[in-house]
């Protein structure tokens, strides 16, 4: 049986930055359909890193760039057995991953407003540090330790 085709639907770019990445970033943000909140988040977060005398959107991209993996691993059965398959990262999904650990990381902080938690979040993990980084480095540790069931790649 075929599967349904999966069509990439168009995103418009956020209003104040003009930036595809950024609106992607706010929909995965956005609770129960409040997009406008989620955007003040955004926006809130990005003031707090621009009054650190710093670029938010280079901090913003490279945070999504250092927290994207490279490799991943995939539950394959063979033989009665599951192996855990390394695979490499398609483009989409990197920066999917890469939202979602972001967005993880900066809940789990406790105690702040959630601009404050996304901007120290995206502050750690352009220096490459914090819980996304960490999440990062334990998927592909992961990867490299099942190596071995490489060939089993499809």
């Amino acid at each position: 049986m075929r599967r349904k085709r999966n069509f990439q639907r168009e995103i418009l770019p956020d209003p104040k930055y003009q930036n595809i990445l950024v609106a992607k970033f706010i929909n995965h943000l956005m609770t129960e359909g409040k997009k406008s909140t989620a955007q003040r988040v955004l926006y809130d977060a990005f003031d707090l890193i621009g009054e650190q005398k710093k670029d938010p959107l280079a901090i913003f991209d490279e945070a999504i760039k250092n927290v994207s993996p490279i490799l991943e691993v995939k539950s394959r059965r063979i033989g009665g057995a599951n192996y855990q398959v390394p695979r490499e990262v398609r483009g989409e999904r990197k920066i999917a991953l890469a939202t979602r650990w972001l967005l993880t990381a900066s809940r789990s902080r406790k105690g702040m407003p959630m601009s404050k938690r996304l901007a120290e979040e995206f502050l750690a993990a352009s220096r490459n540090e914090g819980a996304a980084i960490k999440k990062k480095q334990d998927t592909h540790r992961m990867a490299e330790a099942n190596k071995a069931f490489a060939h089993f790649s499809w």
